[in-house]
C-alpha cells in the first residue's frame, strides 16, 4: 500500500487520505451504534471470553513443558508444573537438553524419521497421482468396484484391522528372513512402517481425484494429437497441474508421520524414531523423568515450529485447497 501511494500525484494522495478518514469515521460510528445494543455487547463479550479460554487451554500445556524443561528434579517437585521457581537461574540450566538429546538418542531418531518420512512421501505421491490418473482418465471393467473398495477401506476403522495387519506384516517379514536373506530383511527393516504409511492412506486418492476433475480432458487430447504417450501426459501435464494437491498431501502426511507413535513402537521395536525416542524418558529403569522428558519434547517441537513459521502460507493454502477443491 505504501509503495503504491508513492506513485500517486498530490491530488490523488489527498483524495486517498480523505477516503481513509471517511472509512475510519464510518467504522467508529458503527461501533458507537453497536455499543447501544445489549445483544451485540453480550455476543462480543462471549466471543472474546471464548477466545481467551481457548487460548489459555492451548498455550498453558506448552508453557508448562517449556518451564519444566529448565528445572532440576528438585525444583520440579518443589513447585507446581506451571509455576516459576524462586531461583530464576535455572533458565540457564541447559543440562536437561544435553542429557535428553544424548540419553534419548534423538540424533538417530531424527535421522530415522527423516528417512521414513522422505521415502513415504515420495511413494505416496507417485502411487497416489498414478492411481488418480488411471481412475479419472480411463474406463475399464471393474473401475467402479475399485473405487468402491477404496471407499470401503476409508470407512472401516483402522483399529479394527490392526490384528490382521500385524499378522500380514510379520508373515512377510518371516518370508524375507527365512527364504530370501536375513541380511536383506535387516537392511530394509523400515519397510514395515513405510508400507503402512503409503498403503493405508486412502484419503489421498480422493484428494487427487478431486483435483483431477479440474484438469480439462482437452489437454490430454491435445497432447495425444501431438504424439504424446500416456506416460508423457502424466509427467508433463497431470503431475505439474497436481502441485496444489501434492502440497496438501505432503503437509498432512508430514504432520501425521512425524507425530506417529503407534506404528514405530509396534513394528520397529529396535529402531528409534522421534516419537519413540521420547518414550525412553517414561519407560526408564529409574522411572519417569519429567524434566528430561520436557526437554526432549521441546527439542522435538523445534523442527515443527521452524517448518510452520517458514511454510505457514503454503500450509494454510494447501489445507484450504484440499478442503474446498471439487
Amino acid at each position: 500500500m505504501f509503495s503504491k501511494a508513492q506513485n500517486l500525484t498530490p491530488e490523488q494522495l489527498a483524495l486517498l487520505q480523505k477516503v481513509n478518514k471517511a472509512e475510519r469515521e464510518i467504522k467508529l460510528a458503527k461501533f458507537k451504534m453497536h455499543l447501544k445494543s445489549p445483544r451485540w455487547l453480550f455476543w462480543m463479550f462471549f466471543k472474546y471470553l471464548t477466545f481467551f479460554l481457548a487460548s489459555v487451554a492451548v498455550l498453558v500445556p506448552p508453557y508448562s513443558v517449556f518451564i519444566t524443561s529448565f528445572k532440576s528434579i528438585d525444583q520440579y517437585y518443589d513447585t507446581s508444573i506451571s509455576k516459576l521457581h524462586a531461583e530464576w537461574s535455572y533458565f540457564s540450566n541447559f543440562d536437561n537438553y544435553i542429557k535428553a538429546f544424548d540419553f534419548g538418542n534423538l540424533g538417530t531418531g531424527f535421522i530415522n524419521t527423516a528417512i521414513i518420512l522422505g521415502i513415504s512421501l515420495i511413494l505416496t505421491i507417485i502411487f497416489g497421482t498414478q492411481v488418480a490418473y488411471v481412475l479419472s482418465r480411463f474406463n475399464f471393467r471393474g473401475k467402479k468396484l475399485v473405487i468402491l473398495l477404496y471407499l470401503m477401506a476409508m470407512l472401516i476403522p483402522a483399529i479394527t484391522t490392526q490384528v490382521a495387519t500385524f499378522q500380514v506384516i510379520y508373515a512377510i517379514d518371516y518370508f524375507f528372513r527365512n527364504f530370501i536373506s536375513q541380511g536383506f530383511a535387516n537392511a530394509i527393516i523400515m519397510w514395515k512402517v513405510i508400507v503402512l504409511y503409503v498403503g493405508a492412506d486412502v484419503v489421498m486418492i480422493y484428494v487427487f481425484l478431486q483435483f483431477m476433475k479440474g484438469i480439462p480432458l482437452e489437454l490430454d487430447e491435445a497432447a495425444k494429437i501431438e504424439g504424446a504417450s500416456y506416460w508423457t501426459i502424466y509427467l508433463k501435464i497431470i503431475l505439474p497441474l497436481l502441485k496444489p494437491a501434492i502440497a496438501t498431501i505432503i503437509i498432512l502426511r508430514t504432520i501425521y508421520i512425524y507425530n506417529d507413535f503407534y506404528f514405530p513402537l509396534l513394528y520397529l521395536p529396535d529402531m528409534q524414531t522421534v516419537s519413540t525416542a521420547l518414550y525412553h524418558f517414561v519407560d526408564s529403569p529409574t522411572g519417569t523423568q519429567p524434566t528430561l522428558l520436557s526437554a526432549g519434547v521441546v527439542i522435538v517441537l523445534i523442527p515443527s515450529i521452524i517448518g510452520f513459521l517458514l511454510l505457514q502460507k503454503q500450509i494454510y493454502a494447501g489445507v484450504t485447497n484440499g478442503a474446498v477443491k471439487g
